[in-house]
């Protein structure tokens, strides 16, 4: 499979509530309920289905993550290598 390919499903891949805490990981780029922005993942909590993002790209000197129930996110997506230079 190419690498395009993976990108494309990467980039469509839909999120279910019921497993969303098998299919997140620490890294991952999301998508959340109401904004389209991107965030990156944190930390994960599966127990309270809880998680903490920050906004992707992030500029380096500023360190604002936040907490989010897992069920908020709606799409995972692809993280460009770009970084904010503020």
């Amino acid at each position: 499979m190419s690498f395009s390919k993976l990108v494309e499903i990467k980039n469509n891949f839909k999120f279910n509530p019921n497993n969303s805490c098998k299919n997140l990981y620490k890294g991952a780029c999301v998508k959340i309920k109401n904004s389209q922005k991107t965030f990156q993942v944190v930390g994960i909590n599966p127990e309270s289905k809880v998680c903490w993002i920050r906004e992707w790209p992030f500029a380096l000197e500023v360190n604002k993550t936040f907490s989010l129930e897992i069920n908020q996110i709606t799409l995972q997506t692809y993280c460009s290598d770009t970084f904010n230079e503020k």
